[in-house]
């Protein structure tokens, strides 16, 4: 087939289809891709036929050649999620809102459509992903939160335990995440009743930082799921080797498998016992305020002051930095593990001459405001427990300055990371400072997306497990409809459902 053929068998198609004359144009274009098989246009417009055609699972195949070899294409990534939803296959088209946001055209019309029809077919959570990000795009849908509250009563419900000695916690966001998506209870009191009833109320009880009450939950008896989320300073203690690890479902490793590494000279049969996931450290850049900061002297250590956060060895190197400076300060927030290391802590102080120059607070409620007139985050610790303190300085602008740790070449560059006291004030003292980079840094390597997807995969798998162990709730989502936009509601900037023979968008 010469050029010149071949495009007359292409615009004869268009014309037939502009007719109606769909079986027709179908042929037509065949012919012409058959010489050209890689127009993106042309397996677009054999998509938009074949819908038209009422064959949308054939469309769809021709769609998806024309967006691998043009992602960025307007027309085509809104066809191919027309033709998705056509064919009953909404997690298909929802694994397409990224690229639909990309290019301006995600809409609530389309997110809302999506969300009718998974629920139609029960997945629940997919839903909810949906809907999340429908009330993002447009919060003032307050008919989506009672359908929201739905869908949460009827997923498992989760309990967590928090033992960890963060102030804030790990996996803070983690646990903000899971809130929205799930019936969501914290054991925050030390009573023993308390206790059994929230391990009795949760599907999924889940034990942040391990300790004595995941040592006794796993004894009892008990049909829900259990979830132990560990750091690698976690491993310490005679609870570990009480735990009955079999009754485990799922060891969550934050960071990385070093958490394995340390719990196998304690437990050399993990790996048999239970389930292991590496849940990647996380930074939530839309809850850190980026400030492109002037060089200053201000420093800042936050986190649970403990034996193993090394506030006396951080003490040395800033007594040495205030001999070769005395207007550099140092600010710590956090409360003390115990009064014996409060009153060493603060007798250093004294005998170092550092009164006036380091103060003490609590945990700030506002961090980002506390943030606001330091330039350093700093951290002595012999192990990763104030990493997330230091990513979220990082985030903020700060030049991150950290005693290198076991494991800490893996989590930071080596520029970031001091073994003396003197390197930690060239550390401090020396010209590179440079806010932005430090922002890029966790932009890259940490973002919480990636530590939120594997939590939400993580939860969803046990909720499958679940829902095959009970018999089916009663009801259903039948009769739910979210799909139609509501008056006054932002609609697609001139897009329209895939039904024109040759549908074209103008953004």
């Amino acid at each position: 087939m010469t050029a010149q053929t071949g495009m007359n068998a292409y615009q004869r198609g268009v014309e037939l289809a502009e007719a109606g004359k769909h079986e027709a144009a179908l042929n037509c274009m065949r012919e012409y891709l058959r010489g050209a098989p890689q127009d993106v246009q042309a397996l677009n417009d054999i998509g938009a036929i074949l819908h038209c055609l009422g064959r949308s699972n054939d469309a769809v195949e021709y769609l998806k050649k024309a967006h691998a070899l043009r992602a960025d294409s307007t027309e085509v990534v809104w066809n191919l999620v027309e033709a998705y939803l056509a064919s009953n296959r909404a997690s298909e088209a929802a694994a397409l809102f990224d690229a639909l946001e990309r290019v301006g055209i995600l809409n609530i019309e389309v997110l809302n459509r999506t969300a009718t029809m998974l629920l139609d077919q029960d997945k629940k959570g997919e839903a909810v992903e949906v809907l999340l990000r429908s009330l993002q795009l447009w919060p003032e849908q307050e008919v989506l939160m009672p359908i929201l509250e739905i869908i949460r009563s009827r997923r498992p419900k989760v309990a967590f335990f928090r033992t960890g000695t963060g102030d804030d916690g790990i996996l803070a966001d983690a646990c903000s995440f899971v809130e929205q998506r799930f019936q969501t209870e914290f054991y925050e009191n030390h009573n023993s009743d308390d206790f059994e009833g929230l391990i009795d109320w949760a599907d999924i009880a889940w034990f942040d930082g391990g300790g004595d009450m995941l040592a006794a939950a796993s004894k009892m008896e008990r049909s829900g799921k259990t979830i132990v989320s560990l750091r690698r300073s976690d491993i310490k203690g005679d609870w570990i080797k009480a735990v009955r690890w079999e009754r485990v479902d799922i060891l969550i490793e934050i960071g990385s498998s070093a958490v394995e590494e340390a719990l196998l000279t304690h437990v050399p049969d993990i790996r048999n016992r239970t389930r292991l996931v590496v849940v990647p450290h996380g930074v939530n850049l839309e809850g850190r305020i980026f400030r492109t900061r002037p060089r200053g002297k201000h420093l800042a250590c936050m986190g649970c002051l403990t034996m193993e956060a090394n506030p006396a060895f951080l003490l040395q190197c800033m007594q040495k930095l205030h001999y070769l400076d005395n207007d550099y300060r140092l600010s710590f927030a956090g409360r003390f593990e115990s009064p014996v290391l409060e009153q060493y802590v603060c007798h250093m102080v004294q005998t170092l001459g550092l009164t006036g120059v380091v103060s003490f607070e609590p945990y700030p409620s506002d961090l980002d405001t506390w943030l606001s007139d330091k330039h350093f985050v700093v951290s002595c610790g012999i192990n990763e427990g104030q990493v997330e303190a230091v990513m979220a300085g990082m985030a903020s602008g700060l030049k991150p300055v950290l005693h290198n740790f076991p494991g800490a070449e893996q989590l930071f560059p080596p520029e970031y990371l001091f073994n003396i006291a003197e390197e930690f004030c060239e550390c401090v003292c020396g010209r590179e400072y440079e806010p932005a980079s430090y922002r890029r840094f966790v932009e890259q390597r940490y973002p919480s997306r990636e530590q939120l997807e594997r939590v939400n995969g993580i939860l969803v798998q046990l909720e499958t497990e679940i829902d095959q162990q009970q018999p089916a709730a009663a009801g259903g989502f039948g009769g739910v409809d979210i799909a139609a936009p509501l008056a006054g509601t932002p609609s697609a900037t001139g897009q329209s459902p895939l039904t024109a023979p040759l549908n074209v968008i103008n953004p």
